[in-house]
């Protein structure tokens, strides 16, 4: 499934705001703009704003109050890493976010274990078919993820 285009930072940041809305979770937002902000840009000029193409790096953060703790990095590149209970998911495409960001609320991600090898991972289907698994680290299961064990 393709998910619905988000052309920018700001309508996925806009998309987030509505889903914490519908799931009355508090959300801050803190926005880097300009080539010498951004976290992937580091050898830019002080106070070079516009990349060498003329545009103009948009990166924000996104923090999601209520339980899971989500944090969404959103980068100019047209990718996110989130991080749900301290399990990291980097190279999240930006049009995949908000798919995300529903899937962990309603309780369609969860956790699944294996004896042999050992280990648990936090698995996001994200509807359109695409799942996104990593690897909890040793004793990280969270209330919230003890829960959510499958």
């Amino acid at each position: 499934m393709v998910h619905p285009q988000l052309p920018s930072t700001q309508a996925a940041v806009n998309a987030v705001r509505v889903l914490a809305q519908e799931f009355h979770l508090e959300m801050t937002v803190t926005d880097d703009i300009g080539a010498d902000q951004t976290s992937r840009r580091t050898s830019a000029d002080a106070f070079t704003v516009l990349d060498e193409d003329g545009a103009l790096p948009h990166e924000a953060f996104v923090e999601l109050g209520g339980s899971p703790s989500v944090s969404v990095q959103l980068y100019p590149e047209d990718d996110a890493r989130i991080i749900v209970d301290g399990v990291e998911f980097a190279d999240v495409p930006r049009d995949a976010v908000p798919g995300f960001v529903r899937a962990v609320h309603t309780g369609l991600a969860h956790v699944k274990g294996r004896f042999f090898p050992p280990g648990q991972w936090l698995i996001v289907p994200v509807p359109g078919g695409e799942t996104y698994k990593e690897l909890v680290p040793m004793m990280g299961l969270t209330p919230w993820m003890s829960r959510q064990v499958r």
